[in-house]
């Protein structure tokens, strides 16, 4: 016997769930509002890694020398007056560690370099500050390592720099046994010079704690007032083009009410997740768009598949009402709901798992949308379309076509 299940039953409970946590996420965006990353609001992006000094550089002479430090070699880069204009490289192939990396620099007219770390620490560990100028002068130029033995310095030592500055924000960026931060800090545009004085207040809190020889910048990243507005205006736009385009797709492949139907169930998936990320204040940067249109995407399919069987039905199945035919439906589409829910949920938590900082907060964005997805498809799609069907009767075409009645089916074995 085909059990049909009574999907209706829960349709009102289901839709007042829903209104109470997309009101809270609306009152928590008034109060708290949402935590927009560095792509959405103006200001800094710094990442600043705790790492001992490895190799010490110096220069005294009349040419202009840089260094530029890669996966496989160290350049040092010579120009100007008295010199040749060349290239000077210095693969890890060929100088394994910092000790015959120092020694082979050396050699370089005026360059002076300095093993400061274990001659035999390994010269591919090697990269540089971005907030020290790569240019080699009487100046200590400093080429950092992470031990493998590193202490680990804890997020909350970092935190206690920036302690009672609501302007800076701080997280782990990579592995805990890199100490590498991000330092976030916004910028109200009252300073025209904002990007130095932050950068400057980063790097000055790390050198007090850490000192000056343990401390690297890995990346900068600013954005100014006019282009985060313009981003968020554009994501606005983009959010609601895609609404758009899918009520044409499915207002020409359904009935008026099965798209509107399907809009508001994708509507109300992109309103629980930004609910869920004001409420628990995850960041929301351009990745957190992209998680939103990924679950609008998912959830329509779901909402296709679903309102494809209740059209077969309702032209093969003799109802007393249509709430029959819809419970019919969701029943036939349930275990495929499920597979397909479970199925993609396993490489999405797998992803929460194994990644970190924004990658992760995609992953938990896609996981809540993805429950969300599933469920409005099956009791936010179908409470509305059932609403609007309320007084449904066949048309004259359905009813010649229509040869089985529930009951029928529920006695097929």
């Amino acid at each position: 016997m085909k059990k049909i299940y009574s999907f209706n039953k829960f349709f009102v409970p289901a839709v007042i769930i829903s209104a109470v946590i997309i009101v809270a996420g609306f009152v928590s965006m008034a109060v708290k509002g949402i935590n927009f990353g560095i792509d959405f609001r103006p200001g800094m992006i710094e990442e600043v890694q705790i790492a001992p000094t490895a190799i010490e550089l110096t220069y005294v002479g009349s040419a202009t020398v840089s260094v530029d430090t890669s996966a496989q070699k160290v350049d040092l880069v010579v120009t100007g007056a008295g010199s040749d204009n060349e290239t000077i490289s210095f693969a890890y192939i060929n100088y394994a560690t910092i000790g015959e990396l120092a020694t082979a620099m050396n050699a370089v007219d005026g360059v002076s370099a300095k093993a400061v770390a274990a001659a035999s620490t390994p010269a591919a560990d090697l990269f540089g500050s971005s907030a020290e100028s790569a240019q080699l002068t009487s100046s200590v130029y400093r080429l950092h390592y992470v031990p493998a033995n590193a202490d680990i310095v804890s997020i909350e030592k970092v935190r206690d720099l920036f302690a009672g500055n609501t302007q800076y924000s701080v997280k782990q960026a990579g592995a805990v046994s890199e100490n590498t931060f991000q330092i976030r800090a916004g910028d109200d545009g009252s300073d025209t010079a904002a990007s130095k004085t932050i950068q400057d207040t980063i790097l000055a809190k790390f050198v007090s704690a850490f000192g000056a020889e343990n401390v690297a910048v890995s990346k900068t990243d600013f954005v100014g007032s006019q282009f985060s507005e313009s981003l968020a205006l554009k994501s606005i736009i983009l959010a609601i083009g895609t609404l758009a385009l899918i009520w044409v797709y499915a207002a020409f492949r359904f009935h008026w009410d099965f798209a509107l139907g399907a809009v508001i169930a994708v509507t109300h998936d992109a309103l629980i997740m930004l609910a869920f990320m004001s409420l628990t204040q995850m960041e929301f940067v351009s990745i957190s768009l992209a998680a939103i249109l990924t679950i609008i995407g998912y959830s329509i399919n779901a909402s296709v598949v679903i309102l494809d069987r209740v059209r077969e039905n309702s032209r093969t199945i003799k109802a007393k009402n249509f709430v029959e035919i819809m419970n019919l439906s969701l029943t036939e589409t349930l275990s495929r709901s499920i597979i397909t829910t479970i199925t993609t949920l396993l490489a999405v938590v797998a992803l929460y798992i194994f990644t970190t900082d924004s990658m992760k907060d995609f992953a938990l964005a896609l996981i809540v949308g993805m429950i969300t997805g599933a469920y409005s498809s099956i009791f936010i799609l179908g409470a509305f379309v059932c609403a609007c069907r309320k007084n449904w009767t066949p048309s004259e075409e359905e009813k010649k076509s229509q040869v089985l009645t529930t009951d029928d089916l529920m006695s097929e074995e």
